[in-house]
């Protein structure tokens, strides 16, 4: 991770930590690197979220390409993996999506896509950082006939809605939907497909206003879609976050199944068709023990990952893994995609239904979701904090007594001074009880930074 990218993007408080001045060096430099650098000029796409902020940074950001000689194709509001879908599809040399996903209305972000729709390798992020701390020579600007142009291409919004509706391949006819959007970039799109597949849909989260996305509604706040689906005994729930590239589900009974339960149910369902290939779900080192346990059960192999959905999609490119995810309901499909995709983790889910002729319930019922307690340190260094002695004992100590029933992990957070103490186990009061351990270890050693 740079000085302004972190794992998913460019993120901060709009016109606070992250300005418009921001947003078009970012153009400048997308501009002349795909496009005068190499002696042609570029086509490069741009979506946005619901935010109020997004006009201001679509506009510095198109300036900035237009300025380099490159050309912009705006597809104003809509979804990640659709710009992602786009970008591979249409020949654009990158997409640029605008989003703070999940994070409140006043955050936003700016996230990159090479050529392919998979995010930007970190050694070109690098040299946008240079450019950006002008570390870099300038960058000439366009003139006359070279300068860029702008068009509007809210036609590659329609390409992807026709693309998920091609991939319903049963009939939705009878079936009560429930659909949060989270006011965000879903609230069309994904009311236009169900509706085309014919399920009878009730949706919630589809009245943007620029300062409600996520506020209340979509994945970061499930209760509503639980209330939803019971109040309205629907079949099945899916709630998206701002940006819809996660989704989480409610089952008919009201209860939640996030990422590490869609996991299991279309892991196996590809599994008992054939087409889980080499029978791997890739995971990240957060999913829950109960996971691992289950895909035992049933004979799938699995794979962890750093936190990320960056890095399951890195290992299951290299390892021609089809099915990856995190449990907070990034799930990639690598066959269709080569991000998260909300709204098709949605509509993968329905095929698992019809096609097995089940209850979400039923399909996620041999999951055994282990209590879980989750910790975190503040610490004065991270790499002290892991190496000492004392704690690697203390850690070691809780592992060998969980045995094959939990799990101790410890790792250090990627963006702020924490040590993250997770156990699971059989029950919560031992998941209590081991993570006090050894964070107390942690403190009486004198790792922990105490807050002026």
């Amino acid at each position: 991770m740079g000085k302004y990218f972190g794992t998913d993007g460019f993120r901060g408080e709009a016109n606070v930590t992250l300005l418009p001045s921001h947003a078009y060096q970012i153009g400048r430099f997308l501009g002349w690197y795909y496009g005068a650098r190499v002696g042609k000029r570029c086509r490069i796409v741009i979506g946005k979220d619901t935010r109020r902020s997004g006009y201001m940074l679509e506009s510095a950001l198109s300036s900035g390409i237009i300025s380099s000689g490159g050309d912009v194709y705006m597809m104003w509001v809509t979804t990640t993996p659709s710009v992602s879908y786009i970008t591979r599809t249409e020949g654009f040399d990158c997409g640029v999506m605008i989003s703070a996903s999940h994070n409140p209305f006043y955050d936003n972000g700016i996230k990159l896509l090479n050529s392919r729709g998979e995010k930007m390798d970190e050694e070109t992020i690098l040299q946008i950082e240079a450019y950006m701390d002008g570390e870099t020579p300038s960058i000439p600007m366009a003139s006359r006939e070279n300068i860029g142009s702008q068009f509007d291409f809210e036609a590659g919004r329609n390409r992807y809605t026709g693309y998920l509706i091609s991939q319903g391949i049963y009939n939705f006819r009878g079936i009560k939907v429930g659909l949060d959007c989270a006011n965000g970039s879903a609230w069309r799109i994904a009311q236009n497909v169900f509706n085309a597949l014919g399920a009878e849909v009730t949706i919630m989260g589809n009245q943007p206003n620029g300062t409600n996305i996520n506020e209340g509604v979509g994945s970061p706040h499930i209760e509503g879609l639980q209330a939803l689906v019971r109040e309205n005994h629907l079949d099945v729930g899916f709630a998206y976050d701002g940006d819809a590239d996660r989704c989480l589900c409610v089952d008919e009974k009201g209860n939640v199944v996030n990422g590490d339960l869609i996991l299991y149910i279309y892991g196996r369902y590809m599994k008992e068709r054939g087409h889980l290939l080499t029978n791997t779900v890739v995971t990240t080192v957060m999913s829950n023990f109960g996971l691992y346990k289950a895909f035992d059960e049933v004979g799938i192999d699995y794979a962890k990952t750093d936190v990320g959905d960056k890095y399951v999609y890195e290992y299951m490119s290299a390892n021609g893994c089809r099915l990856g995810g995190e449990q907070s309901g990034h799930i990639i499909f690598s066959k269709y995609a080569t991000t998260g995709d909300g709204i098709l983790t949605s509509l993968k889910m329905m095929q698992a239904m019809i096609g097995s002729k089940k209850t979400l319930s039923e399909l996620a019922a041999p999951v055994k979701i282990y209590p879980q307690k989750l910790e975190n340190v503040r610490v004065k260094s991270k790499p002290e904090a892991q190496s000492d002695p004392a704690v690697q004992a203390a850690v070691q100590a809780v592992a060998d007594e969980l045995g094959d029933s939990g799990r101790i992990l410890v790792r250090e957070s990627g963006t702020e001074p924490l040590i993250r103490v997770m156990v699971e186990a059989e029950t919560q009061e031992e998941c209590d009880a081991y993570v006090k351990r050894v964070t107390d270890v942690i403190i009486a050693r004198g790792h922990q930074a105490i807050n002026n």
